[in-house]
């Protein structure tokens, strides 16, 4: 009656063991870091070698230096010894590297081997930064019109439709045409091709005018299309920060919360966020050959430059620009239709497609290169004083054949695979941001703080999980036991599906830890007050404990349920920190469910189902 089959003990068995494995690596904490990354290439042991040259002749000793993908990771004892690495390390690798502070989970080998990881913990707990950003989304829409300005001439003049101006006035664009006739076929070809444009028509002695304007619709996907695209581009710029787990998301139709945890510096925060990118095409020079000699003899023909590619090697370029990411107003990654190959699909502005226009044509069979530069600020120390430098990064990012003539949407074509087109595609829609942003708060979150509120919420925990195990030893005896093993095998299997999940720890999870471990109780007290009751009522112990189990089944599941429903709730309507609480709050009865019937039913089978005449059970005054 009361003893599980084999195969459910070892299931129990093996869930415990790898929730345990899971949960493990919390408990090994962090190592003050320094990350490298090379800008165009993947470091490797020459520049290992190099960090470890220039840490020791610095009087710099690291804990270790490890390969962490494509990065190398320099840990220390203190942020005092990282602090100054990272000063060392930033001097003596140049522009050419990343190098940026960071807190390096310090989990055995055979963990990570495991693909055990610790869980992330939020910037109430890690200290970090926090930024509010204001999107100008007047700026947005008034390039979105000049933008309409350019494109209206260049399809007017491309249908032949003759006008006298095209402008702005105010919110509206403007054509003035010399007659009526012109006006009418303008304004169905203008329709036709501008469906989002509300079109109205006006006149004033001699000239007649067709004013343009964006309906509310287009205006409020403009608005959306720069917030998302300015979030892309923020979010690619963080990655240099080697943040482990960002927040960057929308408040609101015109703000971006940008948190950082763990972040240490903040001005190089706030320079790598603010800084500004754009994008040149431009044509090849020679061939691969003729950019080595280039790059080794420091002699470069006339009319061209020297450019480093991202994926390592020198090319040159013309120095003629054709256009300029400015003159992008769309891209997306898919298939090309011939070959069936991964291509890029780009629109340009009015200007920008006359332009390519005008270059492809003469060019055809000839490769077109992309360049992606970046005006950067870095604080540097002189004489003693902290003085901000401006540098610009060029890199080429895409070298591809121009097979036909282009006009305001192409494709390039060559890539390697659908992922690089993805990421080419990125880049140019995200590599400037769409409208100017602003910072209007900034708070920072000091690591001591964060280790505080740690140390406040895990108090919090012990003493909620201590005094719940004593009142439980004390009113329910060696079932109480039972319920305490039960009790922590949930905090265990919390702490593991977070870590496995990779989520983000903060207070309000703490919150719902500890609001878990008492709710997780509530399970055992209904069996163990159902099994009081039915020996009360003459059954057997076996009996009792059967019947216990089986009949607050429904009830334990209908007050988890109840429950489970309202953490989706505020999970689905909440955000940060509430959907931090819905997640743990979520897990943890899963987890209660699990633990406060299957665990303690299997420790309660061990102890009493082999025993055929149990005349009395340790489940305290009945």
């Amino acid at each position: 009656m009361n003893r599980y089959p084999l195969w459910k003990n070892l299931l129990i068995i093996l869930v415990l063991v790898l929730g345990l494995i899971y949960a493990l690596p919390n408990i090994y904490g962090e190592d003050p870091a320094v990350q490298v990354s090379a800008r165009s290439a993947v470091v490797g042991e020459a520049e290992r070698a190099r960090i470890e040259r220039a840490l020791s002749q610095a009087g710099l000793a690291p804990k270790r230096i490890e390969l962490a993908g494509q990065q190398l990771l320099a840990r220390f004892a203190d942020t005092e010894t990282q602090l100054k690495a990272a000063d060392v390390l930033r001097k003596e690798l140049g522009r050419g590297y990343i190098v940026a502070l960071n807190l390096a989970p310090n989990t055995p080998a055979w963990l990570t081997a495991l693909g055990a990881k610790p869980m992330y913990l939020g910037l109430d707990l890690r200290g970090g930064v926090h930024f509010l950003m204001e999107v100008d989304m007047d700026a947005a829409l008034r390039q979105l019109r000049e933008r309409t300005v350019e494109d209206l001439r260049s399809y007017l003049r491309s249908e032949k439709l003759r006008y006298l101006t095209v402008g702005l006035e105010g919110e509206d664009v403007l054509v003035r045409f010399a007659d009526a006739t012109e006006r009418e076929a303008a304004r169905k070809a203008i329709a036709r091709q501008y469906p989002d444009l509300e079109l109205a028509e006006r006149d004033d002695g001699k000239d007649f005018f067709l004013t343009a304007r964006f309906g509310e619709k287009a205006v409020l996907a403009e608005r959306k299309a720069a917030l998302e695209q300015n979030i892309t581009t923020l979010r690619n710029r963080v990655n240099e920060l080697g943040v482990a787990e960002p927040v960057i998301q929308q408040q609101g139709d015109s703000r971006i919360v940008v948190q950082l945890p763990g972040v240490q510096d903040t001005a190089r925060a706030k320079e790598i966020l603010g800084a500004t990118a754009t994008l040149e095409f431009r044509l090849v020079e020679g061939s691969p050959a003729d950019w080595e000699d280039a790059a080794k003899s420091g002699r470069v023909p006339v009319g061209a430059r020297l450019y480093p590619q991202r994926d390592g090697g020198p090319v040159l370029l013309k120095r003629q620009v054709i256009i300029t990411g400015d003159q992008i107003v769309g891209a997306a990654s898919g298939i090309e239709q011939q070959s069936g190959s991964p291509a890029v699909f780009v629109n340009l502005d009015g200007k920008g497609a006359r332009r390519m226009s005008e270059v492809t044509g003469q060019n055809i069979g000839k490769p077109m290169a992309v360049v992606f530069i970046e005006n950067k600020i870095e604080t540097v120390e002189e004489n003693g004083q902290l003085v901000k430098k401006k540098y610009v990064v060029e890199e080429v990012i895409n070298i591809a054949t121009i097979r036909d003539q282009l006009s305001n949407r192409f494709q390039i074509s060559g890539l390697a695979n659908g992922n690089e087109a993805r990421d080419l595609a990125l880049l140019l829609r995200a590599g400037a941001l769409r409208a100017p942003i602003e910072i209007i708060e900034e708070r920072t979150v000091g690591p001591s703080l964060g280790a505080d509120n740690i140390k406040a919420g895990v108090t919090a925990a012990v003493v909620g999980f201590v005094a719940v195990a004593v009142f439980m030893v004390l009113y329910y005896s060696l079932f109480g036991v039972f319920a305490n093993v039960a009790l922590l095998a949930n905090l265990v299997l919390i702490v593991a599906v977070l870590s496995l999940l990779q989520a983000t720890l903060t207070l309000p999870g703490i919150a719902g830890i500890v609001l878990t471990l008492g709710m997780a109780v509530d399970a055992n007290v209904l069996i163990n007050e159902r099994i009081r009751e039915e020996l009360r009522n003459g059954n057997t112990p076996q009996a009792a404990i059967h019947a216990g189990y089986e009949r607050a089944f429904a009830t334990i599941l209908d007050a988890n349920l109840t429950t489970l429903l309202a953490a989706l709730a505020l999970f689905a309507f909440g955000s940060g920190p509430i959907k931090g609480f819905a997640v743990t709050l979520s897990i943890g009865i899963l987890a209660s469910m699990f633990t406060a019937i299957l665990v303690t039913r299997a420790l309660v089978n061990l102890t009493y189902g082999r025993q055929a005449r149990l005349k009395s059970i340790a489940i305290g005054g009945v």
